[in-house]
């Protein structure tokens, strides 16, 4: 138990299943209702497509275990209706500090410029992020959420998925069109199919405590990440310090691999080296509790293909990496993102399902930049050898000395948003554009004025496909038009007209939907000029872009990015 957090207890419910003359089926099944799974089965809900949630446990995650969510999966949650929520609770920063001995030598801040609506990085203990999660499961109707439901078995013909379902009451089967599995790296669905994930395990380990502090190490408003490589009450090892909601602090000590794991969590031997941590500090006067003990190991391992027919893997199920960089939810999170869109215009026929191919494509490609900047990090914070090490300590040396050697101090390169630039869904330009923002990339967040009132660019896009239009005066009626035409189009694609903040008054299009760059930080960021237009998929990436666009440029990108022939 702990003293911060009161463990809900969801209740169990017997299957209409049960007794059943015949196989039930139904549109879509998910497997685990961790934060990854809950994400899916909620994005597919709010896309209209039906699914029911499986999960052999009553309540959220036991220990905080993740941690850290970055912008972009706070902007992915903001979608999914608790990205508030979870900002309210959590702990925001932005800066974090890496120390060699007891000495700064580098620092960064994940956010330096303003007009963001959310901050580089929440920490908040994972148990909560789940109930906020699932208490917005329970909103929509769409989703049949059933807790203590053991998948035992699975198996596909081509056409349908069988899942075979084991409860209290008495085993029952149901029929799918496509499962996505969400059971975690261990993932016993996958071991069932007989696939198996690649890659590397790292022979460390690590202490996690979670701590109860009765006094403050930083003012609320200078929360910082700090990582010492080192340090004097730490001899050899390294240490992470992070804030988390409630006053708990996580502290991972790195321990070696011939540490002895159920010694090492005994309270006799972690509370020594949490008040060593706080009096080198200068924290004497600060007491603490334990909240939550583990010691963990960790790998950076992948499966080859995310696809196996109607069976789409997610997560850590799908991959696994070291927790120096935070890539682990964040990831997650940015795979539903990426395929239930895709997964909910396919069953709805709009699409073919060789869409489904390109969440592959995309999400390996996104797991092979997390692999490696993970395997990266933990090679340098962990190193295995003697040249290892001197090399290392070099580095860290060069650091305190010269500012252009603090590039190379690796302390775990943090979660940034996936970048899907060699993906067949893109349209590539045809004119030259400045900045970053190309396709594939996921569209930046800026500060808009709609109707009057002050919001957020993000905020009006939604999970659909959008074109946005800049605009710096009146389109031409013509323009209009068009532009209203392509609503009515098989995929539907929604214009949005982004008017600069010096557009002469009467700009606004009658019969589209406007806003205001309210800093004209949009049209920078988009290298825009009047008549600039961005095609957006229903997750937010930068699908197309155009100087002047055309209907039949918009046709063209729309069907290949939803892989129509």
């Amino acid at each position: 138990m702990l003293s911060t957090y009161t463990y809900p207890s969801y209740a169990y419910a017997r299957a209409p299943e049960l007794g059943a003359p015949q196989v039930r089926h139904v549109p879509l099944i998910v497997v685990g209702a961790g934060p990854v799974g809950l994400a899916a089965a909620i994005d597919a809900a709010q896309l209209g497509l039906p699914v029911v949630l499986l999960d052999d446990d009553n309540t959220v995650s036991i220990g905080s275990r993740g941690l850290c969510y970055a912008k972009r999966a706070l902007e992915v949650l903001d979608r999914l209706g608790v990205g508030q929520a979870v900002v309210d609770k959590g702990v925001t920063w932005n800066v974090g500090r890496t120390f060699h001995r007891d000495t700064e030598v580098f620092s960064f801040n994940l956010q330096p410029e303003a007009g963001h609506r959310r901050p580089g990085m929440v920490n908040l203990q994972q148990y909560w992020l789940e109930q906020y999660l699932v208490e917005r499961a329970q909103q929509l109707p769409a989703i049949d959420l059933r807790w203590q439901h053991k998948v035992v078995g699975v198996s596909q013909d081509g056409g349908r998925v069988s899942v075979d379902v084991d409860t209290e009451d008495g085993p029952y089967r149901l029929e799918t069109d496509w499962l996505v599995v969400a059971d975690g790296a261990r993932s016993p669905l996958r071991r069932m199919m007989g696939l198996d994930v690649e890659g590397k395990v790292f022979q460390d380990r690590f202490l996690i405590a979670d701590v109860v502090l009765d006094g403050e190490l930083f003012p609320a408003d200078k929360t910082e990440r700090w990582f010492w490589f080192d340090p004097p009450f730490h001899s050899g090892q390294s240490v992470l310090l992070h804030r988390e909601a409630d006053n708990v602090w996580r502290i991972d000590f790195q321990l070696g691999w011939s540490a002895d794991p159920e010694a090492e969590k005994q309270p006799e031997r972690v509370k020594p080296r949490i008040r060593a941590m706080l009096d080198s500090q200068g924290f004497q006067h600060i007491g603490f509790e334990l909240e939550w003990v583990s010691v963990y190991t960790f790998q950076c391992r992948r499966m080859k293909d995310f696809r196996a027919a109607r069976v789409l893997f997610v997560g850590d199920a799908a991959h696994q990496v070291s927790p120096f960089g935070a890539r682990g939810a964040n990831s997650g999170l940015q795979d539903t993102d990426n395929l239930m869109w895709k997964l909910a215009l396919v069953q709805d026929g709009r699409a073919p399902p060789q869409l489904l191919d390109s969440y592959t494509v995309e999400r390996c490609a996104a797991a092979d930049e997390n692999l490696m900047n993970s395997t990266r990090s933990t090679d340098f914070i962990t190193p295995k050898s003697h040249v290892s090490q001197v090399l290392r300590n070099a580095v860290l040396s060069l650091a305190r000395q010269v500012p252009a050697g603090r590039v190379l101090v690796n302390s775990g390169r943090l979660s940034v948003p996936s970048a899907y630039v060699d993906s067949p869904l893109n349209t590539a330009d045809r004119e030259p554009f400045a900045g970053w923002m190309r396709p594939g990339t996921p569209m930046d967040d800026a500060p808009v004025t709609v109707d009057g009132g002050a919001g957020w660019l993000l905020d009006q896009l939604g999970n659909r496909f959008m074109l946005l239009v800049f605009a710096q005066q009146a389109l031409d009626a013509a323009q209009v038009a068009a532009l209203q035409a392509l609503a009515q189009d098989p995929i539907g694609v929604h214009t949005l007209v982004l008017l600069a903040s010096d557009a002469p008054a009467g700009a606004a299009p009658a019969g589209l939907a406007h806003a205001i760059d309210a800093q004209d930080l949009a049209r920078q960021r988009c290298d825009a000029q009047h008549g600039t237009a961005y095609l957006l998929r229903p997750d937010q990436h930068v699908a197309a872009r155009w100087r002047r666009v055309e209907l039949s440029d918009v046709r063209a990108a729309v069907a290949r990015a939803t892989a129509q022939p």
